[in-house]
């Protein structure tokens, strides 16, 4: 994680409570679409989107089943993949976590899980990286918040996922009704009605889903 990074994160985000899981404080942008053209957002560099600098529905969604159910992180090893701001890796340290790590391909999103991680007195080891076409490592729990958002990305995570599924990690994702979320490989652990940021998702709330990975091929005897 480089200073400027650091430092960019703490201009152009300010800590506050996520509206969904107040537990937890976040270095968000208070103005989305000004952070996201001052980032080249819409994909016309290679520098990714400002996914860190917002709670996005699915990650809010997920966080909050895992706080309140910390059984399925307490005492395990916990990988969360494409963290953005980090809150489902803050989420899972809260709940009791042995070790998470936090996998992005930004380095900017590697500097806000640090300072958010920090911001709520937690530990989070944050890694920059594509890890898709590798494994999962030694996690025990896998944690995916609203990460099927485009189909090339939908195919590499769920290769990656059913892998870490298949290797014995339990694999939670969490959905705000994205298009390419192959629902046929899930079954369904809760549902929430989430606020998001009306510029983001043209509402103002989302209605969002926490899905558990089967591993098994559908239609498969279970």
């Amino acid at each position: 994680m480089s200073d400027l990074s650091t430092a960019f994160v703490r201009l152009h985000a300010r800590l506050a409570p996520v509206p969904f899981v107040p537990e937890v404080r976040l270095h968000q942008a208070d103005e989305p679409i000004g952070l996201w053209e001052l980032t080249e957002g819409e994909f016309h560099s290679s520098q990714p989107p400002p996914f860190w600098a917002f709670a996005w529905a699915g990650g809010q969604g997920l966080a909050r089943y895992v706080l309140d159910h910390p059984d399925v992180a307490a005492g395990r090893r916990v990988l969360d993949l494409a963290s953005g701001s980090g809150l489902v890796a803050v989420a899972a340290a809260r709940a009791g976590a042995t070790a998470v790590r936090a996998v992005e391909v930004d380095e900017r999103a590697v500097a806000a899980v640090a300072l958010n991680a920090a911001a709520n007195d937690v530990r989070v080891d944050a890694e920059l990286g594509d890890i898709l076409d590798g494994d999962a490592g030694d996690a025990e729990v896998v944690l995916a918040g609203d990460v099927f958002y485009s189909e090339a990305m939908a195919r590499r995570m769920l290769r990656f996922l059913l892998r870490a599924a298949r290797a014995g990690a339990r694999v939670l994702v969490g959905d705000p009704g994205r298009a390419f979320l192959p629902r046929e490989r899930f079954r369904e652990l809760a549902r929430y009605d989430v606020p998001v940021p009306e510029a983001l998702e043209s509402v103002r709330v989302k209605r969002t889903t926490v899905w558990e990975l089967n591993p098994a091929r559908p239609g498969a005897a279970r």
